[in-house]
């Protein structure tokens, strides 16, 4: 497990989320809700509260000390949450991949610390994680995410149809992938 939290820019820090996050990724959820809602899920008005983020903060890191997730909070100057990142999916063996699926919060989208913390994910993923891929996949019409993971260097692999339900419909993604090395497999 990663433990300790790294720089994004002068104010911005990523680090392991802590069910205390609840709070901030409520208030942070709440105030993006209507700028995230074409790239999200229906969501219930609970999860938008405190204890509906405590909730699944209580599920993410049930599935990082099972190895299966790596779940990461964006912090502001003040170490308010406002963004989230999460490598799910994490499989080891001769496979080393995980998905990646980011947000951050609408007060400060647009600055570049999508592109800057989707680097800092892939050097820990290769490095710490030692895995050998992580794919994302984004609605076809989400340019911004995939202006990120381009210059973070994914590359398009194809077209899911259908892939998930998104704003009330199934919807077709892009899906990506990063290949992080071509060393041998390690830590199986």
């Amino acid at each position: 497990m990663i433990e300790e939290a790294h720089r994004i820019d002068a104010e911005i820090r990523l680090r392991p989320v802590v069910l205390a996050d609840a709070g901030a990724l409520a208030a942070s959820l709440t105030r993006s809700r209507t700028y995230m809602k074409p790239w999200e899920p229906e969501r219930p008005d609970a999860f938008y509260t405190e204890e509906g983020q405590r909730e699944r903060l209580a599920g993410a890191l049930a599935d990082r000390d099972a190895g299966r997730a790596m779940p990461w909070v964006l912090c502001d100057g003040d170490d308010r949450a406002i963004g989230a990142f999460t490598l799910n999916g994490v499989v080891l063996g001769p496979f080393r991949s995980a998905a990646l699926g980011y947000w951050v919060d609408v007060d400060f989208a647009g600055r570049g610390l999508a592109t800057a913390t989707v680097r800092r994910i892939c050097e820990l993923a290769r490095d710490e994680l030692r895995l050998h891929r992580i794919e994302a996949g984004t609605l076809p019409y989400n340019l911004a995410s995939q202006r990120v993971l381009a210059k973070c260097g994914f590359e398009q692999i194809g077209l899911a149809p259908g892939y998930l339900h998104i704003d009330g419909e199934w919807r077709d993604h892009r899906l990506f992938q990063r290949l992080l090395h071509d060393g041998p497999v390690t830590g199986v």
